[in-house]
């Protein structure tokens, strides 16, 4: 689903958008991991909240 840039709430910075590179470049800056693992983190826990994909490459990568 495309990213509506016109909505600027909570409910859109709470999640990272997949199909959105920016979205992906900023989060794996902000992890210090690749943009593999990022989009790896978004298809193995089927979901795209950050605290959802914060945890899960913690446990993974151990940051």
């Amino acid at each position: 689903m495309a990213d509506n840039k016109s909505k600027r709430g909570k409910s859109d910075r709470s999640k990272v958008s997949g199909s959105e590179q920016y979205e992906i470049q900023y989060f794996k800056n902000k992890m210090g991991v690749s943009s593999q693992a990022v989009v790896g983190a978004i298809r193995a826990t089927g979901s795209n909240e950050r605290k959802v994909l914060e945890d899960y490459l913690k446990k993974r990568h151990g940051k």
